[in-house]
């Protein structure tokens, strides 16, 4: 099995790069890097910003296994995730009215010293400690998903001015370079953890000095800014609900964003025991197949930029890329039955889906930017987060609810979960064509009024 895994990832970052060199010489990309200025600006948001998510990555590999080392059951284990998941989808919620609010870049620097506050907590083996820093970690996971982000569009369409398509060019790089670090971070995190003998509690130290960089970085080189200063936290909350309720081309994208990420969240938690239940003498190497999904993602973050220079329109790109996940998903509800059981199958599906995140996150980046009130972005952004919070700790919970004494699931279970996702892309999918045709409906309405002649 391993020289398969290292057969297909070999294949895979050839047409990565290949990907990756057409991808750099197209128009749009062209322009925005002649552009010094502009050059100058994304090195300020990527330094810190990339340093936050390779800190991010560093810690996921070893999560779990920590737990485990620690003595607690699989029961206590999902507990502590869903605590995670729950706390992003409660108090994470009110981080996007604090960011609009007190500062966006504020509320960057609370991320780092909040995430730093998490990995100091694993060195304790005290249930309470992790939940806590379970619990702290969902609100820092709400900050780094959508504050940042929040930051960036206002000082590149505010301050900066720059022309609007070329924050797709921002967005593609950041989805490329989060591959590169991700793959970047098992390595480091198995030297430490593995390699090193230092055990599972490594990474999320090594984790540490990336966020006090990051931090370091955020307040020597950004400006502040802010959303809508008038409300409370909150009235501003609510006027958050109140705009996506109003406005159903938010709501549209919203409804998409959920369903998406929904199916991503749970995916995590189903690969490793759907490869690992194939009960061959020839196990599969984790490791790599990890790397695969990443170069995936950069794959199709590559095809998100090519698509662009062929005049696709964003909005099309997101319906791309939420059909691919509705196939990938179709694919392993039926792979994982229990008739059928073919890993191998299984695995080619999962790599449809990760090329499908790599042309997601650009696409709906972009998207946002541009039908999200800048004054309610950040509030916003981690309203569309709630759903999926909850929808992942329900998946989660009736997993683990009838693992056995050895952890392993019920009969069936991941299937069950597969069709679960089916029938989230599904919605994805028709929620993705009705926003696709009422976002180009609205784009052309506001082409058509600039163009009116002034009488």
């Amino acid at each position: 099995m391993k020289e398969f895994v290292v057969t297909v990832l070999g294949s895979l970052v050839l047409v990565c790069f290949v990907a990756q060199w057409i991808a750099s010489r197209t128009k749009s990309q062209l322009v925005a890097s002649l552009n010094p200025e502009f050059q100058k600006f994304q090195r300020i948001f990527f330094a810190p910003y990339l340093l936050a998510l390779f800190s991010d990555w560093l810690q996921g590999p070893y999560v779990y296994r920590l737990y485990s080392q620690y003595g607690y059951a699989p029961k206590e284990i999902a507990l502590l995730y869903i605590v995670g998941f729950a706390a992003s989808s409660t108090v994470g919620t009110f981080t996007g009215p604090l960011a609009d609010m007190f500062g966006r870049r504020r509320l960057c620097l609370a991320f780092c010293f909040i995430y730093t506050f998490c990995c100091l907590t694993k060195m304790s083996p005290n249930f309470w400690w992790l939940f806590a820093g379970r619990l702290f970690g969902g609100v820092a996971t709400s900050i780094l998903f959508s504050t940042f982000e929040a930051w960036y569009v206002c000082e590149h369409t505010e301050r900066n001015v720059f022309p609007a398509d070329w924050i797709s060019s921002t967005f593609s790089i950041s989805t490329f370079w989060n591959g590169i670090l991700a793959i970047l971070s098992g390595v480091v995190a198995d030297i430490g953890a593995d390699w090193l003998n230092f055990g599972p509690v490594a990474p999320f130290m090594t984790a540490i000095p990336f966020l006090i960089a990051s931090a370091v970085l955020i307040s020597l080189s950004w400006p502040e800014n802010h959303g809508s200063r008038q409300f409370g936290l909150g009235r501003s909350f609510v006027e958050g609900l109140r705009t996506i309720y109003n406005d159903h081309t938010i709501m549209l994208l919203g409804l998409v964003q959920s369903m998406f990420e929904s199916i991503m969240y749970i995916f995590v938690f189903l690969w490793t025991p759907i490869l690992d239940s194939s009960q061959s003498a020839n196990a599969w190497p984790l490791g790599l197949v990890f790397s695969c999904f990443m170069v995936c993602i950069m794959i199709g973050s590559s095809l998100n930029t090519l698509l662009l220079n062929r005049n696709i329109r964003p909005s099309t790109i997101l319906l791309i890329s939420v059909s691919c996940s509705a196939v990938s998903m179709i694919t392993c509800a039926w792979s994982t039955s229990i008739q059928h059981r073919l890993p191998i199958l299984s695995f080619l599906a999962f790599l449809l889906l990760e090329i499908s995140v790599g042309m997601y996150f650009p696409a709906i980046g972009y998207l946002r930017s541009q039908v999200i009130p800048e004054s309610q972005r950040a509030s916003i952004n981690n309203v569309f987060r709630v759903p999926l919070n909850v929808i992942t700790c329900t998946v989660l919970y009736c997993l683990h609810r009838n693992d056995d004494a050895g952890g392993n699931h019920a009969a069936g279970g991941d299937q069950n979960a597969f069709l679960f996702n089916v029938a989230l892309s599904l919605v994805g999918f028709i929620a993705a064509m009705a926003f696709s045709k009422r976002f180009e409906e609205k784009s052309k309405a506001s082409i058509d009024e600039k163009n009116e002649p002034l009488i």
